[in-house]
């Protein structure tokens, strides 16, 4: 089980990661390439970005 820390340092890393995927998205658009790829790991990142919302909510529940 992680602990509180690590699935906020995680979540950190996920946002700042999104963030970057985010801006090669916008740039990949801009110049006409195939954002496929981009938006399905954007989509990914999204629902593991949830999942550890919630193990958060719970860790902070159970103490």
């Amino acid at each position: 089980m992680m602990t509180k820390k690590e699935i906020q340092d995680q979540i950190t890393f996920l946002k700042s990661d999104y963030i970057r995927i985010q801006g090669d998205l916008d740039k990949l658009e801009a110049a006409g390439g195939n954002v496929r790829n981009a938006e399905k790991q954007l989509e990914r990142m999204e629902a593991e970005l949830k999942e550890l919302n919630t193990k958060l909510k719970q860790a902070e529940t159970t103490k």
